[in-house]
């Protein structure tokens, strides 16, 4: 597309970014012969950017406005390790004016569009405006700066209901809402300026009329400094939970080809508007009942997450066209010149727990298998000892499938998603093969609400016996003596008549199973529950330690089940059991035997566990103190929400953490002893010591 051959003007190229984004871009300067730096935090100073890069540079604490918001910082980087061109990502400063003047007033070329663009695409009013005086289509509405709500009310009559409330400011549906009914308008513009003000320090309102049964349909566009603006056909991306894009496509399965050059045409139009350079994606909002009518939404001056697809099916690598355009390349071809090969769908893999709302997750990745073969791509910011952590998005890779057509690349997609084995982290990839498998999704007959009407219908797929067995199996091999031992210190079960099981207790998915097994690893007897008894041959394979924290261990168990062989990828950690097979990746932990008989289940301690990795705000009770059933015990903090855990039975609260304290996923935070039954005396009634709270 550009001139290869053209010598360029710098040599070292510096990612002011984290995560699959900067190994994605430093990976095309590496194949460009380009010197590469990267930019770290505290948090990320072990992380796959870091080490995948030439050199790197630490700019301060965790938190993001210490070290990848700091413009001072990544300018300094810039200078005292020569870097003479940055590129930005996306997110934190990618689409910042002011970072993108700080470089330019150092002498250090932006790997993006001028100041102007983004200031103008930065605010919708401005961006809405402007791309409507150059005859781009734009959603009826009232969009106009310092407008009161009363102007907006009374606006509102003659767009039509349903409006949609949206911010001048920022993005990801922070500060949107959707209104039907004209009384509830006033509450609307109230609740909207106030998480506006509070996410982007402006609460400024525009009403556009809301699409009904609206798709997202998005235009990448590349242009040169030299008036040249190409655009490279469309993505999908309606299939969002709450404004966030989760699975995307290229081409849309809505469009037609007259429709498909029409937008592609706004499109440059939009980027001829505000003299764009490099690569640029312009959003619209088309109507799945009149897929002919669209309309401009915004425009991201940057590149965006789902550029992977775009790439899939043109062949163009995205991140050397912006290195080119800002070298002062010309695009030397035409319009006609772009075709779209096949189909590419990407879906984004995230730390979060679909069956708990989605709430973020965390942890260490203890294992990583990451798929391939012909039309699998993943980019992906992991490797094995990555810390994920509640600082930064819980985005943690993209699984990027191509195909000669849509059903084909969806089915290769929903394999390479089978075959990701993340281990120590939990994901949402059973709820992205769920969605792939719904009719609407794999018909195209998709709108942005859809990911959120079927998120209730979600039910995390039950954990297979076989995980169960191949757990238990790895617990009872690792009991086995190596080297030459006597036959007692064997756990074989043997004993004169019947041979005694070894049973292991399991807990995972709200289920707990024990597994019976006797003989020897070569030939056993097997039993899950009740089920039929199963003979069984198992093996454990070399441990691995290599680069893992904590004493973490990872093992591959071979188990083989009345003749069908399998092998399991198991690691453990912080007393905790990852089983990843061909029925997907498990979490289980062992417990203790039952120290009561089963109709005395009632009286079993009850455990408090965080749902998420974070931090204990607050304890509102004292170890030892009494405590109803439901009555809130500990508040725990992550990613900038709030989780109140309350005591699921009656009795007596033991707590083992302090405030302040971070906090593993599933971790015990605390232990209710519940009170004796009724007619017991309480003299007999053995209560554990209260246990001191760990400190912060």
């Amino acid at each position: 597309m550009l001139n290869s051959n053209h010598p360029l003007p710098f040599d070292t190229v510096l990612v002011a970014n984290r995560g699959e984004i900067a190994v994605r871009v430093l990976r095309t300067l590496r194949t460009m012969g380009l010197r590469s730096v990267a930019v770290y935090s505290d948090a990320d100073a072990g992380a796959a950017h870091v080490r995948a890069a030439d050199t790197a540079v630490r700019l301060g604490p965790a938190a993001a406005r210490d070290s990848y918001l700091n413009i001072d910082r990544i300018v300094d980087a810039a200078r005292r390790t020569g870097a003479q061109a940055v590129h930005p990502g996306y997110g934190f400063l990618s689409e910042n004016a002011a970072f993108a003047a700080a470089l330019e007033a150092a002498g250090i070329v932006f790997l993006g569009p001028p100041v102007k663009a983004i200031e103008i695409m930065g605010d919708k009013i401005t961006a809405k405006t402007t791309v409507a005086a150059s005859g781009v289509p734009v959603v009826p509405g009232i969009a106009e700066p310092g407008l009161g709500d009363a102007e907006l009310v009374a606006a509102a009559a003659d767009i039509g209901f349903p409006v949609l409330v949206k911010p001048s400011a920022g993005g990801g549906g922070k500060g949107m809402r959707r209104v039907d009914d004209p009384a509830d308008l006033p509450a609307a513009l109230v609740s909207a300026r106030r998480e506006a003000a509070a996410a982007f320090g402006d609460d400024t309102l525009f009403l556009e009329r809301f699409v009904t049964r609206p798709r997202h349909i998005e235009v990448q566009i590349l242009a040169d400094a030299h008036g040249a603006v190409l655009h490279l056909g469309e993505r999908e991306c309606s299939l969002q939970r709450r404004h966030q894009k989760v699975i995307e496509e290229a081409p849309s399965p809505l469009l037609d080809a007259a429709t498909r050059a029409r937008i592609g045409a706004a499109a440059c139009a939009t980027a001829r508007s505000v003299d764009y350079e490099g690569a640029g994606t312009v959003e619209f909002i088309v109507s799945a009942d009149r897929p002919d009518e669209f309309f401009f939404m915004e425009m991201n001056t940057r590149l965006q997450v789902e550029h992977p697809v775009t790439e899939m099916v043109t062949g163009f690598d995205l991140v050397e066209c912006q290195v080119r355009i800002a070298a002062g390349q010309r695009i030397r071809l035409e319009q006609d010149d772009i075709r779209l090969h096949g189909h590419a769908v990407e879906a984004r893999v995230y730390a979060e727990d679909p069956a708990r709302d989605f709430l973020p997750t965390g942890g260490t990745v203890v294992d990583l298998v990451e798929p391939g073969g012909p039309g699998v791509r993943v980019d992906s910011g992991l490797a094995v000892g990555t810390v994920v952590g509640s600082d930064y998005d819980p985005m943690l890779a993209k699984v990027v499938a191509h195909g000669p057509d849509r059903a084909a690349a969806l089915a290769t997609l929903d394999q390479a998603l089978a075959d990701t084995a993340l281990l120590g982290v939990r994901t949402n990839i059973d709820f992205l093969r769920f969605l792939l498998a719904d009719p609407d999704v794999v018909a195209g007959r998709l709108d942005t609400a859809l990911l959120d009407r079927r998120a209730g219908e979600y039910r995390a797929a039950p954990i297979a016996d076989d995980i169960f067995a191949a757990a238990a199996v790895y617990r009872w091999l690792r009991r086995w003596p190596t080297g030459p031992a006597d036959p007692w210190s064997r756990p074989t079960g043997w004993r004169v008549g019947v041979h005694a099981p070894t049973r292991i207790r399991l807990a995972g998915a709200d289920r707990v199973v024990h597994v019976s097994l006797t003989g020897t690893p070569d030939a056993a007897q097997l039993r899950v529950e009740d089920g039929d008894p199963a003979t069984a041959a198992a093996a454990l394979g070399p441990d691995n330690t290599a680069g893992l924290p904590g004493g973490a261990i990872v093992h591959t168990v071979s188990l083989t089940l009345d003749g069908i062989r399998r092998t399991y990828r198991v690691a453990e950690s912080d007393s905790q059991i990852w089983v990843a097979g061909a029925s997907g990746v498990a979490l289980v932990r062992e417990l203790a035997e039952e120290s009561v008989r089963a109709g005395d289940a009632a009286a079993q301690d009850a455990e408090i566990r965080s749902p998420m990795p974070g931090t204990v705000l607050t304890v509102t009770t004292e170890s030892g103190s009494p405590v109803a059933a439901g009555a809130p015990i500990l508040v725990v903090e992550a990613m900038k929400m709030e989780h109140s855990l309350t005591a699921p039975l009656a009795g007596t609260v033991e707590i083992l953490v302090a405030a302040g304290a971070s906090v593993r996923l599933d971790e015990v935070l605390a232990r209710v002893h519940p009170d004796p039954a009724p007619g017991a005396d309480p003299a007999t009634v053995e209560r554990p010591p209260a246990a001191e709270p760990a400190p912060s």
